[in-house]
């Protein structure tokens, strides 16, 4: 029986036109493994003591800023000067402060919070009113003393 050889005429192999991947799969692998043993290491976080510091009080000079103010349980109320403390909702609240911050551009916002209150609940605040066009936002604090 005359099997084939895999040789072509006189006796010569064909080159084969394939790539071999299985090392290119070894060394992913190995990198794989490498970087999901040290990422957990670098997430740690390290932990510090913030320095307390006293910031200077609002110039009198500037427009009366408009205060934000975020109770414990998420309520949002907000301080135009001529109107006190009006509770509100998010977007009514954008579209109020976008009014007063408009009338006067060096106006800034204020945001008082409970210190209770979800960090999550206040950045989503702060972050609406930037969207919505408002540059200047601040936060207030109460002295130790």
């Amino acid at each position: 029986m005359n099997l084939p050889s895999g040789r072509g005429r006189g006796g010569r192999r064909k080159p084969m036109a394939e790539i071999n991947v299985v090392p290119y799969i070894d060394v992913s692998l190995v990198l794989l493994i490498i970087f999901m043993i040290t990422t957990p290491l670098l997430q740690t976080g390290v932990e510090v003591e913030l320095p307390q510091a006293e910031a200077k009080a609002d110039d009198p000079a500037l427009d009366r800023p408009v205060v934000v103010t975020i109770k414990a349980n998420g309520d949002l109320f907000v301080d135009l000067g001529d109107q006190k403390d009006m509770a509100v909702d998010e977007k009514t609240l954008r579209e109020k402060v976008l009014a007063a911050v408009k009338d006067q551009p060096k106006r800034f916002v204020k945001f008082r919070g409970d210190k209770s209150v979800e960090y999550g609940k206040v950045i989503a605040v702060m972050a609406s009113l930037k969207r919505a066009g408002v540059s200047r936002v601040g936060l207030s604090t109460q002295s130790e003393k």
